[in-house]
């Protein structure tokens, strides 16, 4: 019986370590490509560079020319930071309110919400372009307003399952000691979502730090992106800098990786309390 689970445990490591490789793949051809010569990306893809292939930095310098990255990366950073800090705030405080306070506007809040997940965005891109415009919104700081209304759904949800595993005995020992319902839910509860608050600040800074459509249809060029930054290396007529391109790419992935490696640990934790209780 032990050498059964043995030989299962060794075939799923090789199947899960054949997965990684599946996902780590592309990253790795990324990188290794952001070190040749252009021509020799398109013609030769899938090999490590060497003598004749290998340019150096020419690529990242080039990039960093083009591109205006350093204003690029100071808007995406601008914009993920707050989005997520308000995100999380409001919408960890709506989560407790929903689970706390049980009655018929309640819920139909958080069905809204949860609605609103599985609404696609080209459904309502139009009139939020024209009611964003009419309303003074087209700005980094507007555009966070956005996030909050789009990123809500997703994570009033996971809160909600959350904050419903949470005792009530917690919040009413708290109570007795005399604390508002403000200290109470900054000093006692919010401490105790610490796993769920990491995970949905990680998949919302993915989700805007590599958002592509909403900033180009609301703050345009006059505020670029990241992601619009590096879309303009493709030139007219499918012309393309490859090399600075694939460059760029690596500069883009490095602060939310880096990131995501810091806080992984909670992801699992928070995803499976946050989408079964409750």
């Amino acid at each position: 019986m032990k050498t059964k689970n043995k030989r299962l445990d060794l075939l799923f490591y090789i199947l899960l370590s054949l997965l990684a490789l599946v996902f780590i793949a592309p990253v790795l051809i990324v990188l290794s490509n952001s070190f040749k010569g252009q021509f020799y990306i398109t013609d030769s893809p899938f090999t490590l560079p060497d003598a004749t292939t290998f340019v150096g930095l020419e690529n990242y310098v080039n990039g960093l020319r083009k591109t205006g990255f350093f204003s690029a990366f100071l808007y995406s950073t601008f914009i993920t930071v707050c989005s997520v800090v308000v995100i999380v705030f409001f919408t960890s405080m709506a989560a407790w309110y929903i689970s706390r306070v049980r009655n018929a506007f309640t819920k139909a809040i958080y069905y809204a919400l949860v609605f609103s997940m599985i609404v696609p965005f080209q459904m309502v891109m139009f009139s939020l372009s024209k009611i964003t415009n009419a309303m003074n919104l087209d700005n980094p700081i507007g555009i966070i307003f956005i996030y909050l209304g789009f990123g809500a759904g997703l994570s009033v949800f996971l809160f909600t399952g959350f904050v419903s595993g949470i005792p009530n005995e917690v919040e009413e020992a708290a109570m007795i000691d005399g604390a508002t319902p403000v200290r109470m839910y900054f000093s006692v509860v919010f401490p105790m979502m610490k796993p769920i608050v990491i995970t949905v600040a990680i998949l919302n800074a993915m989700w805007i730090w590599n958002d592509y459509l909403l900033p180009y249809l609301l703050i345009g060029n006059k505020y670029k992106t990241i992601p619009i930054a590096v879309q303009y290396l493709q030139g007219g007529y499918g012309s393309r800098d490859m090399g600075a391109l694939m460059a760029m790419l690596v500069l883009s992935i490095i602060p939310v990786v880096v990131f995501y490696l810091t806080c992984q640990k909670y992801i699992i934790k928070g995803v499976v309390a946050g989408a079964v209780k409750g």
